[in-house]
């Protein structure tokens, strides 16, 4: 859907990795781009970085006051929202610096410490979900608009329960079922809102290496960060798309629930 409305977005996590690149691909399509990060410096060097109508602004999404200032500010600034992205999530939250294997390994569901599931599931859950509905109201005002979650082909049932599939084993209780949660949250939000003039979609990066992964993952964050970017700057998606990057997905770029 074509439009004159200024495009107006707010990346959560978008001081780094996929979240980055996103933003920067918004600002160059004349997106006015609200950068969310935790740390706000962090978000000043990247927004400096990026160019464009891009703004930093602290966010964290476990924290109602930070978004809510957010909000209140795009609001202030513009009146609405059309484009939300949820980028922001954590991979544990347990010693730093091990390897991706230590991880996985100490984040099988017959070990893992609730504390940290609980942990990583308030962000990478409750906190994208606290942040959608609190933004609700905003894009609810724009002429349309979308929320662009990125999820994870790790969080796939369907792929998870396949014995022909290699990366199995990495499907942990903590991170991977966290957005396997995040997807049965996001579909639920998309069939409520399929007659609206909001489009909900997530999309998979691919094993893309951040700082999610300590840098493991097999993409580049350039490669990881394509469909993301494809899906957030495309307006003729169906609501309700669960989509990966081209060599992992299927016809159309669909990953299966």
């Amino acid at each position: 859907m074509q439009t004159n409305e200024q495009q107006v977005a707010l990346v959560s996590g978008g001081n780094t990795g996929v979240g980055f690149q996103i933003a920067k691909a918004l600002a160059d399509a004349g997106y006015v781009v609200y950068v969310g990060s935790r740390n706000l410096a962090k978000g000043e060097a990247a927004v400096a970085e990026i160019g464009g109508a891009a703004k930093a602004v602290q966010l964290d999404i476990t924290d109602n006051a930070s978004m809510q200032q957010v909000l209140r500010r795009i609001e202030a600034d513009y009146g609405y929202l059309t484009l939300l992205v949820n980028n922001a999530a954590v991979s544990h939250a347990g010693t730093p610096g091990r390897s991706m294997e230590e991880v996985l390994g100490a984040q099988r569901a017959s070990i893992a410490p609730l504390d940290q599931m609980r942990t990583v599931w308030d962000t990478n859950v409750f906190g994208t979900l606290a942040l959608t509905q609190a933004a609700l109201p905003l894009l609810r005002k724009a002429v349309a608009a979308r929320i662009v979650t990125v999820s994870s082909a790790l969080g796939s049932l369907s792929l998870n329960a396949n014995p022909q599939n290699p990366y199995r084993s990495a499907f942990d209780a903590v991170y991977g079922a966290s957005k396997t949660a995040l997807n049965g949250v996001f579909l639920s939000l998309a069939n409520e809102l399929e007659d609206s003039s909001i489009k909900v979609h997530l999309v998979s990066p691919g094993f893309t290496a951040t700082a999610l992964n300590n840098f493991q993952g097999t993409d580049t964050v350039e490669e990881g960060s394509r469909e993301p970017i494809r899906v957030a700057l495309a307006t003729d998606l169906p609501t309700g798309s669960f989509t990966g990057p081209a060599h992992t997905a299927g016809p159309g770029h669909e990953l299966p629930w």
